[in-house]
């Protein structure tokens, strides 16, 4: 068997990698993508599908983001350092006390720039965090039951741009992979089943983990202890946001 077939776990139909290069890895013959960027893509993504906002993944932070505003006739995300009382950044707290636009162009160089390339490879994009994992999977078992599913842990990036595995979306994405074998999936890859792993492990003081762990202390360093606390409300959230056209929406109001 080629060295590239085996990495694509596609002997697989429930399947784990990190970032984009896994992504483009493990998506081939995959009906779903799960996208996992719990500090702070995905978990911003969730609380803005809670408020009604379509949001719409930019994996720029220019001009074309600003087009891509325009095009959608959306608001883009400012960036952390910018963000005044009433503006929206990549802190899931800024949308909770921002006026709620219809749709938000929202740049992330991780999780966004993942689920904006799935776009065109991926039959079908979702996002999750700690938020709406376990919605995520009933969604996947209610309606998709035979559906291959892979779950990519987007991770942050070191100064180089290399990739930095980041725990908290291992134990994301670790949240999403149990949730789908609680509710009967099979055929779990070893990448897959360490991650259900990794995140039993911690699932009973996920919060006081994610303020320890090193992307929770940075973020509490910059002065965003308040997106942590979001990140670890553990299926507070019941939607299941769907990339389409470009947009993600709430498969559960659709």
């Amino acid at each position: 068997m080629p060295a590239d077939s085996v990495l694509s776990q596609n002997a697989f139909g429930l399947r784990f990698d990190w970032g984009l290069a896994g992504a483009d890895t493990i998506v081939d013959g995959a009906d779903i993508a799960v996208v996992v960027d719990v500090l702070s893509f995905t978990t911003t993504l969730t609380v803005a599908v809670d408020a009604g906002i379509d949001v719409i993944p930019s994996q720029w932070r220019d001009d074309r983001a600003t087009q891509l505003a325009e095009q959608f006739d959306a608001v883009l995300a400012v960036g952390r350092s910018a963000a005044a009382p009433g503006r929206i950044s990549l802190c899931p707290a800024t949308v909770r006390a921002a006026p709620a636009p219809a749709r938000l162009v929202l740049p992330s160089p991780n999780g966004s720039t993942i689920a904006h390339e799935l776009a065109s490879t991926a039959p079908l994009c979702v996002g999750a965090s700690l938020r709406n994992a376990s919605a995520v999977a009933r969604w996947i078992r209610a309606d998709n039951r035979s559906a291959v599913t892979t779950v990519i842990a987007a991770g942050e990036r070191w100064p180089d741009g290399s990739l930095r595995p980041a725990v908290e979306d291992l134990w994301g994405a670790g949240a999403v992979i149990a949730a789908l074998l609680d509710a009967g999936a099979t055929d779990a890859s070893p990448e897959a089943r360490t991650a259900a792993a990794a995140w039993r492990a911690v699932e009973h003081d996920v919060g006081s983990e994610l303020q320890q762990c090193s992307s929770g202390r940075e973020l509490t360093g910059m002065g965003h202890p308040e997106d942590v606390a979001i990140a670890a409300e553990v299926d507070s959230s019941s939607c299941v946001p769907i990339l389409r056209d470009g947009v993600f929406v709430d498969a559960t109001r659709s």
